[in-house]
């Protein structure tokens, strides 16, 4: 059984910082393409960030590149966001998210690529 919980959202004023873990448990792939997404109410699941665990290499959506990083430690499977400068268009449930079948990604992936889910956990930021 593949499981993803998310922890560490919370309520941050404008131009602080957060940092999100991502456990994984189940998940029979040692090398693959790992996401986190956020999604406000209305709107569709937006990738903001990827990795690929075999080589580390990492992607960004544009609204977050260079505020934001993702990083995974394969030795426990779990994946973090490290998430700076926020801003109030940040606010969100942000997801972590894994695809059924191990594969390479070089780009932020769609939220159809993916197939396991985390339940979410809520950032929120203020002016």
């Amino acid at each position: 059984q593949v499981q993803l919980v998310e922890s560490g959202g919370g309520s941050v004023q404008a131009g602080g910082s957060l940092r999100l873990s991502c456990a994984i448990s189940g998940y029979p792939y040692a090398a693959n393409c790992l996401g986190w997404f956020r999604q406000t109410p209305g709107k569709e699941r937006e990738g903001i960030a990827s990795i690929y665990t075999g080589d580390g290499s990492t992607s960004y959506a544009d609204s977050v590149k260079g505020r934001f990083t993702i990083s995974h430690v394969n030795a426990e499977n779990s994946m973090y966001l490290q998430m700076d400068s926020l801003k109030p268009e940040d606010t969100a449930m942000y997801y972590c998210a894994a695809p059924k079948y191990a594969r390479y990604c070089r780009q932020v992936q769609r939220s159809a690529d993916f197939d396991y889910w985390g339940q979410g956990t809520q950032v929120t930021v203020v002016s």
